[in-house]
């Protein structure tokens, strides 16, 4: 068969490159905004009158009674014990940045009209921080020679071997732009002598490992880096003394980046592979557009109910990843297969999943308060789709079928004493998956305090939420206890 040989060293496939987490990854967002509205939970859905509540129920923004700005200075602390095969390990990773900034301007209407206010504002949040790294290691009786072997099954030999002036790069980009990601996959592991033909002929398409089986020492590493950030654009409107409506139209962006690398080492009789390390690297970034509905009822003086819709949230993505591979055998002869080709996909569409968003709240008179906030989110709905020919149908049944519908709850509470507030909250969130062993549920607890100077606030938040997040490197689970704190200060600023 002969080839056309490629000079480029960049690639379309005509395959994608993504999976169920990476849905989850970009659907799931952290507790972020003000210190008040993060010391309550994010209970705030009935009440409004805060900058990050006006993200949450639209309508909030009617509720301030002049203009208002605020900034929140995050810190944030993430620290994981994390199990792989049967070795253990611990990571901390910590950042500080500025998490939340925006301001509401309000215009009273002075004339004898039903609706007595209009606002307008605009906010940005930090959704999600993806900044993380960790290393693990642990025995294990599988071998990495399974991933290699899944992809080559019914791949021909004659796509896997170089022929006359051809080189790694060339042949690797070749495969990825006319086969697609598993026909690279196989390539990798052939030329890796991690695996090899039945029988020596280009005809042929099956393959056995070159490793034998036993015990295996493997080591797994990952680092990332990436932001989730949404800047919201908000309208809303007082209607008489008891009803309060909004509208925010959401610009969303992703950058995400990770690298990873999973090596194994082995001295199993009869293996002639006893060493393979295998490094991959994804850069993403991506833009979307979400809407959000909202309204606020005064059912009495001390009553407050609240209901938000959340649209969908459209997000356009677009993906380069890289991969190398290295062996050693017995005999310390060394192989490296590192294409320098930078994979890059068609763009795709991804779809999140709508929310639905209830809330109540009772007031006691200008002392303090109670909240409490419901909201659904079907997760089995979200899709991918292309405007290329790429069938998305496998890792859409896979969503259908593996995540669910999930419920948070939120309940908050304020004390005032002076110009001092006391304020502390609670958030349970259901996992999104039908195994929670995927990702289980979060608890989350918050608390924090305020001083008004009048015309110019400072608040201190303290949150801390747990779960389990279980992800597959390659072959085997890496389940990792997450315990995620942040240490939050606001000022807000009467304009």
């Amino acid at each position: 068969m002969k080839r056309i040989l490629f000079l480029l060293f960049i690639t379309t496939l005509s395959i994608q490159a993504q999976d169920l987490r990476d849905a989850y990854r970009y659907s799931n967002n952290e507790l972020s905004g003000t210190a008040r509205f993060m010391a309550m939970s994010g209970a705030f859905g009935a009440l409004g009158g805060d900058i990050s509540a006006m993200t949450l129920n639209p309508a909030s923004s009617a509720v301030f009674l002049s203009s208002s700005a605020s900034m929140t200075l995050n810190y944030r602390d993430l620290e994981n014990s994390i199990r792989f095969n049967d070795g253990t390990s611990r990571s901390e990773e910590d950042d500080f940045d500025l998490s939340n900034a925006g301001g509401v301007f309000v215009f009273r209407d002075n004339a004898d009209s039903d609706w007595r206010k209009f606002s307008l504002g605009l906010n940005y949040s930090t959704e999600s921080n993806y900044d993380e790294r960790f290393d693990v290691r642990g025995n294990s009786s599988n071998s990495l020679d399974q991933y290699f072997l899944g992809y080559a099954d019914g791949v021909p030999l004659e796509l896997l071997q170089l022929q006359d002036d051809e080189s790694i790069s060339s042949l690797y980009q070749f495969l990825g732009e006319n086969y697609g990601f598993a026909a690279q996959q196989a390539f990798l592991g052939y030329q890796g002598y991690v695996i090899e033909a039945e029988v020596d002929d280009p005809n042929n398409t099956e393959y056995y490992s070159l490793i034998e089986q036993g015990t295996f020492d493997q080591r797994y590493q990952y680092a990332a880096t990436g932001l989730n950030g949404k800047f919201t654009f908000n309208a809303g409107t007082q209607y008489k003394d008891f009803l309060y409506l909004g509208l925010n139209l959401n610009s969303h962006f992703i950058n995400y980046e990770n690298s990873t690398e999973f090596s194994e080492v082995n001295s199993n009789t009869g293996s002639e592979t006893t060493e393979v390390y295998f490094g991959n690297s994804l850069f993403t970034n991506g833009d979307g557009f979400s809407f959000q509905l909202g309204g606020i009822a005064k059912v009495s003086d001390n009553i407050r109910v609240g209901l938000t819709y959340d649209s969908p949230t459209w997000f356009t993505f677009r993906e380069e990843t890289r991969q190398y591979l290295e062996s050693n055998n017995s005999f310390d002869e060394f192989v490296r297969v590192a294409p320098q080709i930078v994979n890059v996909y068609p763009d795709y569409q991804l779809r999140l999943p709508s929310k639905f968003n209830g809330s109540f709240a009772y007031l006691f008179g200008k002392s303090g308060l109670i909240s409490f906030d419901y909201s659904w989110k079907d997760y089995s709905n979200m899709k991918y789709s292309s405007d290329y020919d790429i069938s998305y149908y496998d890792l859409n049944n896979a969503i259908d079928e593996e995540m669910q519908a999930a419920s948070t709850f939120r309940f908050g509470g304020e004390y005032r004493i002076s110009n001092f507030s006391l304020r502390a909250g609670y958030r349970f969130e259901e996992s999104p998956f039908k195994d929670e062993n995927n990702v289980g549920d979060l608890t989350g607890y918050t608390g924090g305090v305020g001083y008004s100077f009048g015309n110019f606030n400072v608040d201190l938040a303290y949150s801390y939420a747990n779960y389990k997040d279980g992800s597959t490197s390659f072959i085997n689970t890496t389940t990792l206890d997450r315990d995620l704190s942040n240490v939050v200060l606001s000022l807000t600023f009467g304009l």
